[in-house]
């Protein structure tokens, strides 16, 4: 079907020096850091080369923006008065789910095939580049089903529904679908982060329970159960929630969606447990203990959905440079235009290179492994969420007033850029979890420092910064230091991680800026990048 070029005679004037907008990209062929990155993790390449030609298709493209631009209605009641306490999404929404989830999102880390977890979080930064709020739901599925383990009954009954790769929007119960999702509901309004002080009720109810009480913040109302928290006799406890029961929905009430900064498109909300049916997963009083394995698992995707917004925001500005011009010279040809860009880069680099390292951890069976993984996600998620901020805000600026405009894709962006850092523990509780997970857990501190130190001989402004670092911090340090201990700690991690796939001007650009800080304190106050190499890779 021929399409038909917008008119550029206006009468008034002609269009001139307005770069086409894009209606389709490629997540995999157009991004030569992620296909590095992937392969030297053991992902699957020829799964991720089909799913980011068809996540960045033009109809995928499309029914985000509508998804953003109709945002989820709350159907408390139909028309007779009858409960019914659901979520109604525009038809995008349910075209990304199911895309998503179809090319393996959830399912990909728990089929058996090598290099899964590698696999699924390169779906997850190209799913992030198409629609942020999507990710949550499915992001919740893939983490809860280690968490499950804890239940073999309930894992035999969820766990291939979870992973099935199929999307059943229906309001049916577990056994009558193929595939099904599951979110989380912890935070209560008391409590906040410290979910010990929740307030919830567990009385048993035969081998069930029956919950009371509210939850101020529920991940995605609209998935067929939950994983929550409540107090049972035995202290605070794990269970499942199912949404739907036998011929009649569970006693969950939707209170409202949460008006939110961004990820819009997805129906975050308050609920509330009217003696509610449940089954507890792990023991009385275990609670932390068992839902951490599903916290841990969405920390990979939290410390990813950062690459994968400033990958989506640089791509957009490079664009924009490359078909724009001003003072008689496209803006990709200026100096300083190229200083910012090549700048930018290197965090988003950066935060992909380190998040894929992690991922490749997460796929190896081995205790070192296993630690490196439980420590690197938090440092990852607290620097990678950190930094897209300003770069997505810089990425912005440089399309000028377009770039404030909500038919481009940068305020959509920014408004995402915080999400990730402040969901399942703001920046204070990472960096505090992090000195707990070094105090309680040597082996992840062994693992990390293996890592560090295979990483020295090969530049050495970073040995004088690891040796500096530790010189600095012998031995852990005062809460007060938390934030610069654990930026530091990151920074070099990454450092370590960019030195394994990454080309020598991204790996030399990242040390002389953030490991010998040989710049000020904005993006593009720099000198000496190689521009030309790390502009190649955009």
């Amino acid at each position: 079907m021929s399409r038909l070029q917008a008119s550029s005679h206006l009468g008034t004037h002609d269009v001139a020096n307005q770069p086409v907008f894009r209606t389709a990209r490629d997540y995999w062929a157009d991004d030569i850091p992620l296909r590095e990155a992937s392969t030297a993790a053991g992902g699957r390449v020829e799964d991720l080369a089909r799913a980011g030609k068809r996540l960045g298709s033009e109809p995928l493209q499309n029914a985000a923006q509508d998804a953003r631009r109709d945002l989820p209605r709350l159907k408390l009641f139909d028309r007779g008065g009858r409960r019914l306490d659901e979520v109604e999404f525009h038809p995008g929404y349910h075209q990304v789910m199911q895309a998503g989830l179809e090319e393996g999102y959830a399912a990909a880390a728990w089929d058996g095939q090598p290099g899964g977890h590698a696999t699924h979080a390169a779906l997850v930064y190209m799913q992030m580049q198409l629609e942020p709020g999507a990710g949550c739901p499915m992001t919740m599925t893939y983490a809860a089903v280690p968490a499950l383990r804890n239940d073999q009954a309930l894992f035999a009954q969820w766990a291939p529904k979870l992973s099935s790769g199929i999307y059943d929007p229906s309001t049916r119960p577990i056994w009558e679908k193929q595939g099904a999702t599951l979110g989380m509901a912890m935070t209560e309004k008391q409590g906040g982060s410290d979910v010990r002080a929740n307030t919830t009720r567990a009385v048993r109810d035969g081998e069930a329970y029956r919950l009371t009480g509210h939850k101020w913040f529920c991940s995605a109302p609209m998935c067929d159960g939950f994983l929550t928290l409540a107090q049972a006799e035995g202290g605070l406890t794990c269970f499942l929630v199912p949404r739907w029961l036998e011929g009649e929905r569970n006693a969950i009430r939707l209170q409202r969606l949460k008006d939110k900064l961004g990820n819009q498109a997805n129906a975050s909300s308050e609920i509330e447990y009217h003696n509610a049916l449940a089954y507890r997963l792990g023991d009385e009083g275990a609670g932390v203990r068992t839902i951490i394995e599903m916290v841990h698992h969405t920390r990979l995707d939290t410390a990813i959905a950062p690459a994968a917004l400033m990958r989506a925001a640089l791509s957009e500005a490079h664009h924009w440079v490359s078909h724009r011009s001003a003072f008689q010279r496209r803006l990709i040809d200026q100096p300083l235009m190229r200083t910012v860009l090549a700048d930018l880069s290197l965090d988003c680099e950066g935060a992909l290179a380190v998040s894929m390292y992690l991922a490749r951890a997460f796929d190896r069976d081995d205790d070192e492994s296993r630690a490196l993984a439980r420590i690197g996600v938090a440092l990852a998620k607290f620097l990678s969420n950190k930094r897209s901020i300003g770069v997505v805000g810089e990425a912005m600026e440089v399309l000028g007033g377009m770039g404030y405009v909500e038919e481009t894709p940068m305020p959509m962006l920014y408004r995402e850029a915080p999400l990730n850092s402040i969901w399942e523990g703001s920046g204070n509780v990472i960096c505090l979890d992090i000195l707990r997970t070094i105090i309680n857990e040597p082996r992840a501190a062994e693992a990390l420092n293996a890592v560090l130190d295979g990483a020295k001989g090969n530049d050495k402004r970073y040995d004088l910064a690891l040796d500096a670092h530790r010189a600095r911090w012998p031995s852990i340090p005062a809460q007060s230091e938390a934030r610069w201990f654990a930026e530091n700690l990151a920074t070099l991690l990454t450092t370590a991680a960019l030195m394994q796939t990454a080309p020598n001007a991204v790996v030399d650009g990242y040390v002389t800026s953030r490991v010998a800080a040989q710049r000020g304190a904005i993006h593009g106050a720099i000198s000496g990048l190689d521009e030309e190499a790390i502009l190649s890779r955009i």
